[in-house]
């Protein structure tokens, strides 16, 4: 299973690519969208959603996550990032990719182990996991750290899917 993991962000939106090859975690690529901060609004909107349309093209995942939204720091802010999730779940929808979100915690408990992890935590741990040669930029780890997140949980699923 090719898993896109997304963190998206009004001014940089992160991606990362996994394949999940039975028990095993395989980076394929990650990066980062960023957008023009002097542009219009709805243009960087137009940036993030092609940005991702052009990623999953590129690399044709089988399923999208993403992380849910769990504090602002203001209302406006909270607006603009709602908004730029929007433009991610709209190009992972538009290409027929199911979309699966998952909480801060969900994710740095499958990675780490413990969901108060700090960033550095999560960020070593996923350069452990997908064998890569450097930490990755902050917005793409935090996308492959969601991508870690859904073949775990996608794994999990599955098992409870059978026994029940």
């Amino acid at each position: 299973m090719r898993i896109l993991g997304i963190d998206p962000g009004s001014r940089i939106t992160g991606y990362g690519v996994i394949v999940k090859e039975g028990n095993r975690l395989v980076h394929v690529d990650n990066g980062a969208i960023f957008t023009d901060a002097a542009k219009d609004f709805p243009l960087r909107l137009q940036r993030i959603y092609r940005g991702l349309s052009e990623v999953i093209e590129r690399y044709r995942p089988d399923v999208a996550a993403l992380e849910n939204i769990f504090f602002a720091k203001n209302v406006q802010s909270a607006l603009k990032l709602g908004q730029a999730r929007g433009a991610a779940i709209v190009a992972a929808v538009n290409a027929g990719l199911p979309v699966h979100e998952y909480s801060a915690l969900q994710v740095k408990q499958a990675v780490v182990g413990h969901g108060k992890s700090a960033k550095i935590q999560v960020q070593q741990m996923l350069k452990v996991l997908l064998n890569l040669p450097e930490v990755a930029q902050e917005d793409a780890s935090d996308a492959l750290a969601v991508a870690v997140c859904h073949a775990h949980s996608f794994s999990l699923n599955a098992l409870r899917r059978h026994a029940g």
